[in-house]
């Protein structure tokens, strides 16, 4: 039965002025019929009559459409719709919004590594220098072979047995977290320099820093390997920069990451702490280290990190070697 009342059923829409005035096509409105999402009244002559309460249904389906959540999966919006409420109380309709998103981000991603791998194949085609010397492709999800392997310079050496300092750092969550009081429990702190963004040169000369490249990456290991760490006994995991916490908010929320970043831009831990730094293009950024605190003071550095995208793993090993004696502090 339509969703218009008896008034409609007399003076109701034909499907061709349905279709015009919601912008689609007659085709396209006999298919939202055959899914049983506009079900028309019938007139005595047998023709199609839509109301006012069909073109909103129409036209909420094409809204949909535009944001890629397709015909099919408009179901519970429409209901929620018909009942006259907003999709801000209609659970179902939220869940339908979250998962239009993640799969908007999983196809970000691959363009975006698509975008790269034909760049790559463009700059070796076109290019007349030989091909080790070539320019990398600066694709933050991607690795270039051949990068320099950083040295254990002993710049961490002093860090483990340190107590954590009494510093509060911003966090993407919205809050802060206060270094010195991370509660029961390991907690995981990944250092990094700096997450590179899709389209954004990376600082110059980045892939010839040793140790420089591969942040993307290994936060994406970290999230890969969340739910295990935890299981291992990380109560907590944070990946730590000097990046501000809206550069860093676009980060997780760009690679999906389950953890907060923390925000240090004016090196306050490195300052306490001594951590080791360094310079590119007259930026002073963080060296990539890793801590492991447990009870308020480092048990364990891993520094240097090489290569990026395998260190979560590494960090899990240790982790599970030791079994669950750091769960409750």
């Amino acid at each position: 039965m339509s969703g218009a009342g008896d008034e409609d059923e007399v003076a109701g829409m034909r499907i061709g002025e349905l279709a015009r005035r919601a912008g689609t096509t007659v085709k396209a409105v006999r298919y939202y019929e055959s899914l049983g999402l506009v079900t028309p009244s019938r007139r005595p002559n047998g023709y199609r009559s839509y109301g006012e309460a069909d073109l909103r249904l129409v036209q909420e389906i094409r809204a949909l459409k535009r944001l890629g959540i397709p015909a099919e999966r408009t179901r519970p919006f429409l209901d929620c719709l018909t009942a006259g409420r907003t999709h801000a109380d209609c659970p179902a309709s939220l869940a339908g919004y979250r998962e239009a998103a993640d799969e908007l981000a999983v196809r970000i991603e691959e363009l975006t590594a698509r975008r790269a791998a034909l760049l790559a194949r463009l700059e070796a085609a076109a290019s007349p220098l030989p091909k080790e010397i070539r320019a990398m492709p600066d694709d933050p999800l991607t690795l270039p072979a051949g990068l320099p392997v950083p040295p254990d310079d002993g710049a961490a050496d002093h860090l483990p047995g340190t107590r954590m300092p009494s510093l509060t750092l911003a966090d993407t969550a919205g809050g802060t977290v206060r270094l010195d009081g991370l509660g029961p429990g390991r907690a995981v702190i990944y250092v990094y320099p700096l997450t590179g963004r899709p389209g954004t040169d990376l600082p110059e000369g980045w892939n010839a820093i040793p140790g420089a490249r591969g942040c993307t990456v290994e936060s994406c290991g970290f999230r890969d390997h969340f739910e295990d760490l935890r299981a291992a006994g990380a109560a907590r995991v944070y990946g730590l920069s000097s990046q501000d916490t809206g550069y860093q908010r676009e980060v997780v929320d760009r690679l999906r990451l389950p953890f907060p970043m923390l925000s240090d831009p004016g090196f306050a831990l490195a300052g306490a702490l001594d951590l080791p730094t360094f310079e590119a293009s007259g930026a002073r950024l963080y060296k990539r280290l890793t801590l492991i605190v447990r009870a308020g003071v480092v048990e364990h550095v891993f520094y240097p990190v090489f290569p990026p995208g395998e260190h979560a793993g590494r960090v899990l090993e240790w982790l599970r070697e030791r079994g669950a004696e750091g769960a409750g502090g």
